[in-house]
């Protein structure tokens, strides 16, 4: 797939540019990205230059990995990275994807994250043609769970052990967001559990 650019108020979401490698680079070396993402650590200018250079475009290339470069409108600063990996095929009968994303440590707090993911996720289930969008993260990463609340995601409960992380299995966090709970249509109909 051809890489795309999306927009909301406040925020250009773009493909990343290897121009882009000082700022993902500073961004990444705060403790708390690699602490609750799977970004390398410590995180060196080579990773920065190898993500924006040839990890995002190959994602878009072979239709894997979306991931997009959050800026500012006003001054083009970089607010984070986020992304949609495809689980699967996005062809029936599988059609999901999970949301992925993290934000420089100077912008969180601004609703910056909150106003991209709504965006993402919503070109996901509209040009894509998801059908479950899903979210997980560390169990006790707050702030990535306020994120997915406020986007729409249910949170469905505790994996076990889904997350290696420095030598130890960490219990995560899971929720998903469907095209209906925001009033979009899919191509395969939802039969919720009714029974009790």
């Amino acid at each position: 797939m051809e890489a795309i650019t999306l927009t909301t108020e406040r925020l250009l979401l773009r493909p990343f540019t290897p121009a882009d490698a000082e700022a993902v680079h500073a961004a990444c070396r705060d403790p708390e990205i690699p602490r609750w993402t799977p970004v390398p650590s410590p995180y060196t200018y080579e990773h920065a230059e190898s993500f924006v250079g040839t990890v995002c475009p190959d994602g878009w290339r072979n239709d894997t990995v979306y991931n997009f470069a959050v800026t500012t409108k006003d001054g083009g600063r970089l607010v984070g990275s986020m992304g949609l990996v495809r689980l699967g095929e996005l062809k029936a009968p599988q059609r999901q994807a999970e949301l992925g994303y993290w934000t420089a440590k100077e912008m969180r707090g601004l609703g910056y994250t909150v106003e991209a993911a709504r965006t993402i996720v919503r070109w996901g289930f509209e040009e894509l043609g998801v059908e479950r969008m899903e979210w997980y993260a560390e169990a006790g990463n707050a702030g990535s769970r306020a994120v997915a609340l406020k986007t729409g995601f249910r949170m469905e409960g505790t994996m076990r052990a889904k997350i290696p992380y420095n030598g130890t299995r960490r219990d995560a966090w899971v929720g998903s967001l469907l095209p209906s709970d925001l009033g979009l249509s899919t191509a395969t109909p939802y039969l919720p559990y009714a029974g009790g």
